[in-house]
């Protein structure tokens, strides 16, 4: 039988989309089960295999669920603000709009080719007035909470794309969308408080289903540190430093402050030294220098004394100098910091550079002294001599009239944006009546036509008459909107509401939707938002649960990470590399379920894999093969055929239910291998529903074929029979050249054909067999399978 899969993929999809197969009933009784993916930017580029892991991996989980009786919502939008389609406007003198528009209508078309099960009814884009009057709505919530701000703040400047970053935008001091070496600026700016929700952020964490790599890159991101905050008294004057310190215990041995270039304390102090010109002059040095450069493991520390100044330490009264230096931020703790280089690198590296008095406090034959991590009895410590350091931190704090409190490394975030492409923030700024918040009532504050796109340093929308004509909502008189528009991340943190209730225009989304599907049950994307979108989108929900919006403290129960498809080069998949594979050509000569049977079976869905053309057609002859078994039905199965299928329906579903998908398959393949030898009705009823979630088309091919009513993605997932399973297994070794690489579980009398189909389980018999031809096989049925490579493949 000759397998079209261009006829079976296109009558397949037109049935679904007629029986309106996917749409999530918000009236159902059935137990709920919230699918998500990290919805796409639409790029023009349009997707590229690589990005279709994550959305197949989504797909078969949610065709399992509705199998197993659940109601899954399972939905797709489009994350279209942003500056690659700004500035493939200024490019092409496109307006976003229309470049934006055609790229998702691309995307649209792709994504249905695939047959991804999602629910179209539900499609949102972040860049409709529809979806952005709410995005709007929760700036003015945050805004009436005070949980929104604008002040003047260094801010990160990146000199490409000319507009503002969030911290968490900038990777090793450069952008991380550009790749531009981001610059220092003084702006006014729009902050949200996410340091209010600090520790809840953190203690959330605990609670989660998530990678431990995304949880531990999350709590350093917020950065919770336990010390004592202590003043040092500036000698003739009135002026106090205030100094944060996780290490009290370690006071006595402080022998000199450091206070942060930007310290509020510098321009009062610099009044009073005897070099301040050269004090300013360091002051503005630093002022240009990012923070990647200001930390820079290994730079030589630089700093300034503050001649004539000097401060006393509480512990001992004695006078210690008073210098700036650009390793000490103003962003962190209190901007200034106690000295102790005797138990501190940084501090020693600086007093050996400077001169400065060493003193240890810590005895090093009861510590490791000389390190920050170092504790022991104390020592040249008054009357705390002898006594351990780490248990005395609170009584030296008590002693010098110190206070024990908490600080955080995270920062608020940074929302403020001087581009076109944005939800505009819907602030006025009168003369008379100061900052006035748009009315709810006004919304959507809607972009303006009459835009250019150049940028120039200041937001593109303070150049259109028409936003600015405006009048005050309190006074009446002329007054002028924010030219700045938010950052992108705002309208991702709180998507996942909108997709329950994309049609409500009284609120961003209903309770009682709200309270049926959320939170979501499955949420996949890349690991590259762990501190931008995934943090954003747990604050929203912080903020939303204070204010009694929901009852659920965070939007994503289970977290997964997908890993990254490379091309065939072993680089990342890029058009400015010539190396991307289009999807569009691996469904038009393949088909879709070989793409989705190909990257399913890759190796496991969170590592990096290289694509291989040559191995996509081992997943094309696995669905020919399967739709040949149409023609080796019998009314007499072999009987050890039933323990083999029970094993395929326990083994496929437990894999399934962990995203265990190149597992699953391969057990597919053991027992394909099994039914070509004769297979009933019956038994290919349930191994076509068993193969539904990963290749759709061909399973609802099969099944009208087997001629059933309804779909096959509607019928009940197969349930194994225990009887069936106590069939023995042996548990073979998997050896390449030689040396184990794992294992598989198989049938004593298990042919050589389904030992290799099981044995691709493992990556590195998957990427040794991809050589063909020239891989040799040993295999004793029962004991060991041995795949042999020539020197040259080694």
């Amino acid at each position: 039988m000759s397998y079209n899969h261009k006829e079976v993929e296109a009558a397949a999809q037109k049935k679904w989309e007629e029986m309106e197969l996917y749409r999530a009933s918000d009236d159902s009784k059935k137990p709920k089960e919230f699918v998500l993916d990290m919805f796409p930017y639409p790029s023009g580029a349009g997707l590229h295999v690589g990005h279709i892991e994550g959305y197949a991996a989504t797909d078969i989980y949610a065709r399992f669920a509705r199998m197993q009786g659940k109601e899954v919502l399972h939905p797709i939008g489009w994350d279209a603000f942003g500056l690659p389609a700004e500035n493939y406007a200024i490019k092409t003198k496109t307006p976003p709009q229309e470049s934006t528009d055609a790229a998702i209508a691309n995307f649209r078309r792709q994504i249905k080719s695939l047959g991804l099960s999602y629910d179209w009814s539900r499609e949102i884009g972040t860049h409709t007035p529809e979806y952005y009057r709410w995005t709007q709505w929760f700036f003015l919530l945050l805004y009436k909470h005070n949980l929104a701000y604008r002040k003047k703040a260094k801010v990160n400047w990146c000199p490409k794309d000319q507009t503002v970053l969030a911290n968490e935008q900038v990777v090793d001091g450069v952008c991380e969308r550009c790749g531009a070496v981001v610059e220092q600026k003084d702006l006014e700016q729009w902050f949200f408080k996410t340091t209010e929700y600090a520790e809840e952020l953190l203690a959330g964490l605990d609670t989660l289903d998530w990678p431990d790599s995304t949880k531990a890159a999350q709590r350093n991101w917020i950065g919770k540190s336990e010390g004592a905050e202590i003043s040092f008294a500036v000698v003739g004057s009135g002026e106090k430093i205030k100094v944060f310190t996780t290490r009290p215990d370690t006071l006595f041995g402080a022998t000199y402050l450091v206070l942060a270039p930007e310290h509020p304390l510098v321009d009062t102090l610099i009044l009073n030294t005897e070099n301040a010109d050269a004090v300013r002059a360091y002051v503005a040095d630093a002022s240009h220098k990012t923070d990647m450069e200001r930390t820079t493991e290994g730079r030589e520390k630089t700093g300034v004394v503050l001649a004539g100044v000097s401060a006393l330490n509480p512990a001992t009264g004695e006078e210690i100098p008073v210098y700036i230096a650009d390793y000490v931020f103003g962003s962190y703790g209190t901007g200034a910091i106690m000295a102790v280089p005797a138990h501190d690198a940084r501090d020693f590296e600086f007093a050996q550079k400077f001169g400065l008095e060493i003193r240890m406090v810590i005895d090093a034959s009861t510590g490791a002294a000389g390190c920050a991590a170092s504790s022991g009895a104390l020592t040249n410590s008054g009357q705390f001599d002898g006594q351990n350091s780490d248990s005395v931190k609170h009584a030296i704090t008590e002693f010098v009239g110190g206070e024990m409190v908490t600080t955080y490394r995270l920062r608020d975030w940074l929302v403020s944006r001087q581009r076109y492409w944005g939800v505009p923030i819907p602030i006025i700024y009168c003369g008379k009546c100061g900052t006035v918040p748009v009315p709810e009532k006004d919304l959507p504050v809607v972009l303006p036509k009459d835009v250019d796109f150049i940028p120039t340093g200041e937001s593109p929308l303070a150049r259109s008459k028409s936003f600015h004509q405006v009048l005050c909502p309190k006074c009446g008189e002329s007054a002028r909107r924010e030219s700045d528009t938010m950052d992108t991340f705002v309208c991702s943190s709180w998507y996942y509401y909108r997709f329950t209730d994309p049609r409500n225009k009284q609120a961003f989304a209903g309770a009682a939707a709200m309270e049926k599907w959320l939170p979501v049950d499955l949420y996949v994307g890349g690991a590259e938002h762990t501190v931008l979108h995934l943090l954003y989108a747990r604050f929203f929900t912080k903020v939303l649960r204070t204010l009694g919006y929901i009852s659920f403290a965070e939007p994503f129960q289970k977290l997964r990470h997908q890993g990254m498809i490379l091309a065939e080069d072993g680089r990342k998949m890029s058009k400015s590399l010539g190396n991307v594979v289009n999807p569009d050509d691996v469904v038009s000569k393949y088909g879709a379920d070989t793409l989705r049977v190909y990257e399913m079976f890759m190796g496991p869905l969170d590592v990096q894999k290289p694509w291989n053309m040559k191995n996509i057609i081992g997943a094309r002859r696995f669905v020919e093969r399967v739709y040949r078994l149409l023609e080796k039905r019998t009314d007499s199965e072999p009987k050890s055929f039933a323990p083999i299928l029970h094993e395929t329906i326990k083994k496929v579903g437990g894999d399934i239910s962990i995203l265990k998908f190149n597992t699953a398959i391969s057990q597919l393949m053991i027992c394909l291998n099994a039914a070509e030898a004769g297979i009933s009705d019956e038994s290919l009823d349930i191994f076509t529903r068993l193969i539904a979630p990963f290749a759709p088309h061909l399973a609802e091919e099969l099944w009208q074929q087997l001629g059933k009513d309804g779909s096959v993605h509607t019928a009940k997932w197969p349930e194994y029979n225990e009887a069936f399973l106590a069939a023995s297994t042996v548990t073979l070794a998997v050896q390449i050249n030689g040396k184990r690489r794992g294992e598989i579980s198989l049938a004593p009398d298990a042919s050589e054909d389904t030992a290799l189909a099981a044995a691709r389980a493992i990556p590195a018999a998957a990427e040794a067999l991809s050589t063909g031809d020239n891989a040799r096989i040993i295999y004793v049925p029962g004991r060991i399978l041995n795949i042999v490579l020539p020197a040259s493949a080694k």
